[in-house]
């Protein structure tokens, strides 16, 4: 491993359960007759879930959630997810190059080093959904991600815990390592090479 490719959401910080809330509740109001959906669209960039449960006569609903996300995730826990910070710093310490990938855009990202001023000094590149042409499951992210690194795809770790992230790591032909912070090891082992519940498990790795 020559880089580590991080996204950010239940990869870097245990975020999920804050968007289930967030999503929950914009889901009861809008869509009340499909109980559940904010675990549906769990891993889904902001635009899929738009495109899918939001257009059509909703389509003007979008930038009142849009200002209520913003709002909220100013105002979220950024709890790293148990033994990253060791972890990243363990590699970087080994010479390997971090980079975060996620498909949050700059103004959240914003918040997150209002936070944690520590954290632009983890990473040697981070990419927002600003950086992309096509969101994941394309592997337009972490190619440009590698690129960017100058690191080949064969010497880049892919780490994710969303399905579509880990396709997307999958199909830029990147090793793929799966964090079972969102979904269950079972149902996104088909999609990586190796499954954890968080770093610790990878510290035999080093």
């Amino acid at each position: 491993m020559k880089a580590a490719l991080f996204d950010l959401d239940g990869v870097v910080f245990d975020t999920e359960p804050q968007y289930t809330i967030f999503w929950g509740a914009q889901c009861r109001e809008f869509h009340p007759e499909h109980p559940g959906l904010e675990h549906e669209i769990k891993g889904q960039t902001l635009v899929q879930i738009y495109d899918a449960w939001f257009s059509g006569e909703l389509q003007e609903k979008q930038a009142v959630i849009t200002e209520r996300l913003n709002l909220y995730e100013q105002q979220m826990d950024y709890i790293y997810v148990p033994g990253f910070e060791d972890y990243v710093k363990k590699l970087r310490a080994r010479g390997v190059k971090t980079a975060v990938v996620t498909s949050s855009n700059r103004i959240k990202m914003e918040a997150v080093y209002e936070r944690h001023p520590e954290f632009k000094g983890l990473f040697d590149a981070i990419l927002t959904s600003e950086d992309f042409e096509r969101s994941k499951p394309d592997p337009d992210c972490y190619l440009k991600a590698a690129n960017r690194l100058g690191v080949s795809v064969k010497d880049s770790v892919v780490f994710e815990d969303s399905f579509n992230g880990l396709k997307s790591g999958r199909a830029a032909g990147m090793y793929v390592v799966g964090l079972a912070t969102t979904n269950p090891a079972e149902a996104i082992s088909p999609y990586a090479d190796k499954v954890v519940k968080d770093y610790h498990e990878l510290a035999s790795d080093l």
